[in-house]
């Protein structure tokens, strides 16, 4: 029963977000899930850490890694200039920009093994980026956001509460108690897919009036987020021409998949103008069917 439950979770996990962001516009109530959104990012985080051995990263080479750090860096640049030949308001913008900033989809790992690519770098890179994003997400919002007062502070707090800690103690468990706590592995994705789910629903809802009464607005997102996952392939397969292949596709999906979940409960649970994380959910619709695509069409390709 176990076992057909997380498979229906993970297998149609593009369902169930399209659904959710469904249930967001028709029931605004819903919005009330964004009240415990620190909560819900700490267990999505939490949960798919604990799948996350202290071995796999000991196997990457630094130059590889290296790589992917370089894409992720850009990505809040490409974020802004998207954001920016858009004309986008100034929420949207920061919206924009903690979405580049944030760390890669925790199902990057996932897509990167089915792509055949090194599964492992793409892991370790998640938690790298997941440690360094306390503060390199301030830093780059500070930087980068105009037209706007983004509190940096509570950011680096839901940072530390809900991404930092949680990922640092679901590792240390997983060093700890490696045999109990691997029992349950099949479980943990499809727990962090749930709380994806949910916090999309909520966020959805929180924008549904502002989504309804500006249709165009929602057109020039659309066009925004679908630019930025694009281009972060782009940029992640360019960095990788010269590695190997497993190498090239783990920085394609590294680089380019943006973790929508954490970046639209980050704008919530900071205090900043729900508006602003119009770009996630929207990202995350697109980034869903575009790396489901390419982890398909990598892996045909070998």
């Amino acid at each position: 029963m176990g076992t057909r439950l997380t498979d229906a979770i993970e297998d149609y996990l593009l369902l169930w977000i399209l659904l959710s962001v469904a249930a967001g516009l028709a029931v605004p109530a819903v919005a009330v899930v964004t009240e415990a959104s620190t909560l819900v990012l700490a267990v999505m985080i939490g949960s798919i850490s604990l799948t996350l051995s202290v071995d796999e990263f000991r196997r990457i080479e630094s130059r590889a890694l290296g790589v992917v750090l370089l894409g992720h860096v850009l990505m809040p640049f490409l974020a802004f200039a998207v954001a920016h030949a858009l004309g986008l308001s100034p929420e949207l913008t920061v919206g924009f920009v903690i979405l580049g900033a944030v760390t890669p989809e925790l199902v990057t790992p996932v897509m990167t093994e089915l792509a055949d690519g090194d599964t492992a770098l793409a892991t370790t890179a998640l938690v790298v980026i997941g440690v360094g994003s306390v503060g390199f997400i301030p830093a780059v919002v500070a930087l980068l956001a105009g037209g706007i007062d983004v509190p940096t502070r509570p950011i680096v707090e839901q940072l530390l509460l809900a991404v930092v800690a949680p990922m640092l103690l679901a590792v240390g468990l997983r060093a700890w108690r490696p045999d109990r706590v691997g029992a349950y592995d099949e479980f943990y994705p499809a727990v962090s897919a749930t709380m994806v789910v949910v916090i999309i629903g909520g966020v959805t809802a929180a924008n549904a009036g502002v989504v309804r009464s500006n249709l165009s607005l929602l057109a020039g997102v659309g066009a925004g987020v679908v630019a930025l996952n694009v281009l972060g392939y782009g940029v992640g397969y360019l960095l990788g021409t010269w590695s190997a292949r497993p190498t090239r596709i783990a920085s394609v999906l590294s680089v380019g998949m943006r973790d929508f979940a954490v970046a639209a409960a980050l704008v919530i649970a900071a205090g900043l103008p729900t508006i602003a994380s119009l770009p996630a959910v929207a990202f995350g619709v697109v980034e869903m069917a575009t790396s489901a695509g390419l982890a398909k069409w990598f892996g045909r390709a070998e």
